[in-house]
């Protein structure tokens, strides 16, 4: 029914887990979190998320932040920019009038 291959497969994803698990917990262990916290006494809740995340889309480090610091996106500058300006140019930055 499974090959080599299969159980070679599903031994790897494992071993991949349980790093990422090692690994978080490691991160939350340096960043001070005791014992009690929800990432040392559960890690196997860190296999998919982040030991720094904290889950509020309000956070400095877990939000967006187009809405936290209320900038405009690449796209949305474009859209908005001066009409007034020239932004026909060649290649070596000139305006095609002059040459």
């Amino acid at each position: 029914m499974s090959t080599e291959e299969d159980k070679f497969k599903h031994s790897k994803r494992l071993h991949q887990d349980e790093n990422a698990i090692k690994k978080q917990t490691k991160i939350a262990k340096a960043h001070g979190l005791t014992e009690k916290d929800k990432a040392i006494n559960e890690p196997h809740r860190m296999a998919k998320h982040h030991a720094m995340d904290c889950g509020k889309p309000g956070c400095m480090l877990c939000g967006n932040p187009r809405k936290i610091f209320k900038e405009r996106t690449a796209q949305e500058n474009r859209m908005f920019q001066d009409t007034e300006k020239i932004t026909d140019k060649h290649s070596n930055g000139l305006p095609r009038d002059i040459e």
